[in-house]
């Protein structure tokens, strides 16, 4: 039985199913674990009803800066997007208990333009109210450069500096798990930051460098004698990944995929530690092949967001040519005109996909909509993006699509409504259309 299938839930806790995950994937099981990074209520739903046709557990992840102690871009602090996934969870009928909530890249990133000694407060803060908040996968990044660190602003911080913060930031989640019962879950930890900024995929024309073994050993022996000499013993042996650059990113128009060969000397160099593998970033858009080596390549930890959102929005584009071709000859309709009121919103709220999106006017206008990097992600909760969405569900629910135009549109549906699989409902084809996406991950991960 696969190390996280729900069976393997009798008498153990999370943090036990993930130590015992590690041992199998190093052990040449193919045996991972994919780590949803998402708080769009779709891609949760989708990802509980994979988690329950396979009968495992399902990770969820939030950033630093999407759920923090003041609210994050999601307006959610820890404690509320627990609840958040509890609500989704009880709604789709799903068990809270095989829920792992994880916290990604939980450092001083968010504050990173004050001096150090404030930017660690708050994220001791961040660390120890997400353990309070039931995360047990807690991925501790202080890479980044604060205010007043020495150096040049495009240069790595000192490793040993990031080393010292990182141990800082483990000290506060230990404190807080103190504070829980007994019986909660110890935290297991994912140390290492070989990756782009939170949320940010920005591949570009050059090759994406992959983690050099030299600085996996440098890391590892620093992490392991900081950690022990603050009397960490104990969460240094819940240190259960470290993250890495296979060699995958993406872009607005460009996946860079996996090529093994480049990454064999990185893989190999994991036989001479202890129970630990690899947490790979940006794996969205690779191949079915491509994930499947990377398990065996012990990447036992895939994070995956930015695609699972993509697939969303292709669903609700697809959907609402459906409607245009519908509906546009009946007078008494209201179209949701989803795609302009979508691209309205990011027009005027370009805070989150300036930095990304380059080119012309009309360049720009296209990778709003259709980026890999889906920077539209964050624009599906504004008002009048939800209650166009709403519109366009309505719509097709008084209106039942006819099967020809979803063939035309949505071709993988149609066959699954034609099979009987799967209800030709707006809200079912959405679902199904992320599906598409997670399924492969969990093929990979050995789970299905």
């Amino acid at each position: 039985m696969h190390p996280i299938m729900r069976g393997a839930l009798a008498g153990r806790t999370t943090t036990e199913l993930l130590l015992n995950m590690v041992d199998w994937n190093r052990g040449g099981g193919r045996a991972a674990l994919y780590s949803i990074c998402s708080a769009n209520r779709w891609v949760l739903e989708a990802g509980m009803m994979q988690a329950s046709s396979d009968d495992t557990v399902i990770c969820i992840e939030s950033t630093c800066n999407q759920v923090n102690q003041f609210g994050g871009y999601t307006g959610m602090t820890p404690a509320g997007f627990r609840a958040f996934v509890a609500e989704v969870a009880a709604e789709m009928g799903f068990d809270e208990a095989r829920v792992i909530l994880g916290g990604d890249h939980l450092g001083p990133y968010v504050w990173r333009d004050a001096p150090a000694a404030a930017a660690m407060a708050k994220a001791r803060d961040l660390v120890h109210s997400c353990v309070l908040a039931g995360y047990t996968k807690i991925h501790l990044d202080a890479s980044m450069r604060c205010a007043d660190d020495p150096g040049a602003a495009d240069t790595p911080l000192d490793e040993q500096v990031v080393t010292a913060r990182t141990v800082d930031l483990c000290a506060a989640a230990e404190a807080a798990r103190e504070e829980l019962s007994s019986a909660a879950p110890a935290p297991v930890y994912v140390i290492g930051s070989e990756v782009p900024v939170p949320g940010g995929e920005q591949a570009g024309e050059h090759a994406v460098a992959v983690t050099r073994v030299a600085d996996v050993e440098q890391t590892l022996s620093l992490a392991q004698q900081a950690f022990r000499a603050a009397g960490l013993h104990s969460a240094w042996e819940r240190v259960v990944a470290l993250v890495v650059q296979p060699g995958v990113e993406f872009g607005d128009a460009t996946v860079t995929p996996y090529d093994r060969r480049r990454a064999r000397d990185l893989s190999a160099c994991l036989k001479v530690h202890g129970p630990l593998v690899y947490e790979a970033h940006s794996t969205d858009y690779q191949s079915a092949t491509a994930l499947w080596q990377m398990v065996k390549d012990h990447f036992a930890v895939l994070k995956v967001g930015p695609s699972l959102t993509f697939a969303m929005r292709e669903a609700t584009f697809a959907l609402e040519a459906v409607e245009r071709d519908l509906l546009m000859g009946d007078d008494g309709a209201t179209l949701s005109r989803l795609r302009d009121v979508l691209d309205a919103a990011m027009v005027d709220h370009p805070e989150h996909w300036r930095s990304y999106h380059r080119g012309t006017n009309e360049e720009q206008r296209l990778a709003r909509a259709f980026s890999y990097s889906d920077r539209c992600r964050y624009y599906w909760p504004l008002p009048a993006v939800r209650d166009a969405l709403d519109r366009l569900l309505r719509n097709l629910t008084e209106h039942p699509i006819p099967e020809t135009l979803l063939s035309q549109y949505l071709p993988n549906q149609y066959r699954a409504v034609r099979s009987g699989d799967l209800t030709n409902r707006p809200d079912a084809l959405i679902r199904h259309k992320i599906l598409e996406v997670i399924a492969i991950y969990a093929a990979a991960c050995g789970m299905r």
